[in-house]
């Protein structure tokens, strides 16, 4: 009994200076000299989020479309953030997600995209060649365990042909006719892939009036959505993002729906 008391009194030297509760062990010899409070601490959930971004194809171009609305929580916090980035002629993209990072990675962006005009060699980002570069990066933040907690939508038109696809946070990613994110994946794509299949020839202003019409319901229906939103249209004249649009809003059925409180 008194050795099994001197054990638990005398620990062996390997659990000299062992780790408290929640603490990290200092390894003899190792020339980490990192101490618990000397740790650096990073978030791994998102602060100020965006909600869905949509994405359609039409004939001759994309359109895409996001709220401007930061959400803090379940506080609609920013009412005027702009979540889709122009990067060039050709190109635009949509992020939903962590607004900190999805700002991060434009600086990136910018910057990278600096550095192509200084070279002046007649390249450039490309709408592929972003969809590609996006999904490395997100896919080697991911496998770092350090994720960029963003959803991206990439449209442009390359090629004689309209491009749009969508990369989220761990790598995974996807081309389609219509993309949506966050709550308007289960809301406003199965609406647009409906109108896709009625109208398989569908022009420019018949897809601005479905996104809008899109978004319009998804501030009905989304806590974190606002009435509030830009659109970018990418076409082979090149590419414009429109708004803010504050479109009217009609609550006279608010009171027959019941069963919710």
């Amino acid at each position: 009994m008194e050795a099994g008391m001197s054990c638990l009194t005398n620990p062996p030297p390997f659990w000299k200076n062992g780790p408290q509760p929640g603490g990290i062990y200092n390894f003899p010899n190792s020339s980490a000299t990192h101490s618990n409070t000397s740790e650096s601490q990073r978030s791994a959930y998102p602060i100020v989020t965006g909600t869905s971004v949509l994405g359609l194809k039409f004939n001759g171009g994309v359109v895409i479309a996001a709220d401007m609305l930061g959400s803090y929580g379940s506080l609609a916090r920013f009412r005027n953030i702009s979540r889709l980035s122009k990067i060039n002629d050709s190109t635009v993209i949509g992020c939903g997600g962590d607004y900190a990072d999805f700002q991060f990675l434009s600086s990136v962006i910018e910057q990278r995209v600096i550095d192509e005009e200084c070279l002046n060699d007649g390249f450039g980002f490309t709408p592929k060649s972003m969809f590609s570069w996006l999904t490395r990066v997100l896919y080697n933040r991911r496998s770092k365990f350090n994720p960029l907690w963003n959803v991206y939508v990439v449209a442009g038109y390359q090629d004689e042909q309209p491009f749009l696809g969508y990369v989220d946070k761990i790598g995974v990613a996807y081309e389609a006719p219509a993309i949506s994110s966050g709550f308007g994946s289960h809301i406003a794509l199965p609406i647009l892939r409906e109108e896709m299949e009625k109208n398989t020839n569908m022009n420019e202003n018949e897809a601005i009036a479905l996104v809008q019409r899109c978004m319009k319901l998804l501030y009905y229906r989304d806590a974190r959505s606002l009435n509030k939103y830009q659109y970018a249209v990418i076409t082979k004249t090149g590419a414009a993002i429109h708004g803010p649009v504050v479109p009217e809003t009609n609550w006279e059925i608010a009171h027959l729906i019941q069963g919710y409180e």
